[in-house]
């Protein structure tokens, strides 16, 4: 760790507090929740707290859809960067890890840090830590060495990605966490990419799962998993996270009936591109089809009459 050999870690997080410029900082918000809100102390040496076994057993059946849903986008995670010394960890919404990838070389040292199953992380318990802190924030981001709270795990890196669902609402998240000495900033910057695409995947994943019979519609590429389910009457019935803060869909709108083409006609960012993402879908049922609405509309699982509608919307023709 940094830092440490001029002045110990808990007096660092001491002096940075009554620093008025640092103590405005991200990190210096979470030492300050750590301290005053949590009434931890950086010098404890006291392990991190463990579910028992029944815990434990109970917090992965509660997960189970989540773990499923993630087990290939955490191999591949893995793949890419297991052998430089990390792990991977799937963590519920109280920041306990309920499952992990990890190298047989690297388990004891994982282990006794408490990158285990099991281990809570909450900052409640574990003051700033990539788990805790990302959960309470609800942000991706990179605890890196000493800006970890406790002294006894500022030799950790650790890059937290929250995995939302559905309906937009934090599931869980995906960390990634080093144990070698070397891990320089650079590197957990090419971490902090690969964990963001693998959440992003294990959202859309989940999204086209809860909505398997409406058409999904990419919002906003920009937005990572922008996505929008549309159903055969083009209402929208879903939308991720992303998608609702890329057009400002609130979660009272959902709940309502919401025609895509209002979204559409809205002037969002991403209208253009659902505009078009529609027209191609159309197009290509009306190619198949021969340019018959009849047969276009069931191949497309929607009625005559909607498909006439969309028609007319997008200034497209088809034969009777």
């Amino acid at each position: 760790m940094h830092g440490t050999a001029e002045r110990p870690h808990a007096e660092r997080v001491h002096a940075a507090l009554q620093d008025g410029a640092a103590a405005r900082s991200a990190i210096a918000a979470s030492w300050r929740r750590s301290i005053a809100l949590y009434g931890l102390d950086p010098e404890n040496h006291r392990p991190p707290r463990n579910l028992t076994e029944p815990e434990l057993r109970l917090a992965r059946e509660r997960m189970e859809p989540l773990i499923r849903l993630a087990q290939p986008s955490m191999d591949r995670l893995f793949q890419a960067v297991g052998g430089i010394g990390c792990c991977v960890l799937l963590t519920d919404r109280s920041s306990i890890p309920v499952e992990r990838r990890g190298h047989g070389g690297d388990d004891a040292q994982f282990r006794k840090w408490g990158l285990w199953t099991g281990t809570v992380w909450s900052e409640e318990s574990e003051g700033t830590n990539g788990i805790g802190t990302c959960l309470a924030e609800g942000r991706a981001l990179t605890i890196h060495r000493d800006q970890h709270f406790h002294s006894r795990n500022a030799a950790l890196s650790c890059t937290t990605v929250p995995i939302f669902d559905h309906e937009g609402a934090i599931a869980g998240a995906l960390d990634v966490s080093s144990c070698r000495a070397d891990t320089t900033e650079a590197v957990t910057g090419l971490i902090a990419a690969a964990a963001a695409d693998a959440a992003r995947r294990i959202e859309e994943r989940g999204f086209r799962q809860a909505f398997p019979h409406a058409r999904i519609v990419l919002v906003e590429d920009r937005a990572g998993a922008a996505l929008l389910a549309i159903d055969a009457d083009d209402l929208v019935v879903g939308a991720t996270r992303a998608a609702r803060q890329a057009l400002g869909i609130t979660a009272e709108a959902l709940r309502r009936p919401l025609p895509a083409a209002d979204l559409l006609s809205a002037g969002a960012p991403a209208a253009t591109d659902l505009l078009q993402a529609e027209r191609s879908a159309l197009q290509r049922a009306l190619a198949r089809a021969g340019g018959n609405v009849s047969a276009a509309a069931g191949a497309l699982g929607i009625s005559r009459a909607t498909l006439h509608r969309k028609l007319r919307r997008l200034g497209l023709r088809g034969a009777h």
